[in-house]
């Protein structure tokens, strides 16, 4: 097994209004390309967590750190006016808890964040400020969640 120190959630920076299923997503990264869908889950609006890559596998998620990670990623993030947007369900949110906190049991040593969290400290402060993020994604604050165990 691979070793593993971050846990990144991704949302699919689709609108809220519409489906897109673990097989649509499928069919969006082997259009770019990729060998399947780059994270190893996606969360539903519905709840329900696809396990969609292999954790042994290394994802394709997350530039200059998909080696060490695993990626998680959530239907929707963008509102039904086509804007960023904190979109979860009820049932997402719960769901992304448990994946989680279950994920760090096995991996007690992962730092969680957000995809937007890994864009650069352009200004060397420390912090990676909202001014600097590459993307909005997820469209919340992940170092906010309770995520512990």
């Amino acid at each position: 097994m691979r070793a593993i120190h971050l846990i990144v959630v991704h949302c699919s920076a689709t609108r809220a209004d519409r489906d897109f299923t673990e097989h649509d997503l499928d069919v969006c990264h082997r259009r770019r390309m990729m060998n399947g869908p780059g994270y190893h889950f996606y969360i539903r609006k519905n709840g329900d967590i696809k396990t969609t890559r292999p954790l042994e596998k290394i994802g394709a998620h997350a530039r200059g750190y998909n080696k060490g990670s695993i990626g998680i990623c959530y239907e929707g993030g963008v509102s039904e006016r086509g804007r960023p947007a904190d979109t979860r369900t009820v049932w997402q949110k719960h769901s992304l808890r448990v994946l989680i906190r279950t994920l760090l049991v096995d991996y007690p040593d992962c730092r969680v964040c957000g995809h937007r969290d890994l864009s650069p400290d352009l200004n060397g402060n420390g912090e990676i400020e909202p001014e600097e993020w590459i993307k909005q994604c997820p469209c919340f604050d992940v170092s906010k969640e309770m995520y512990d165990k």
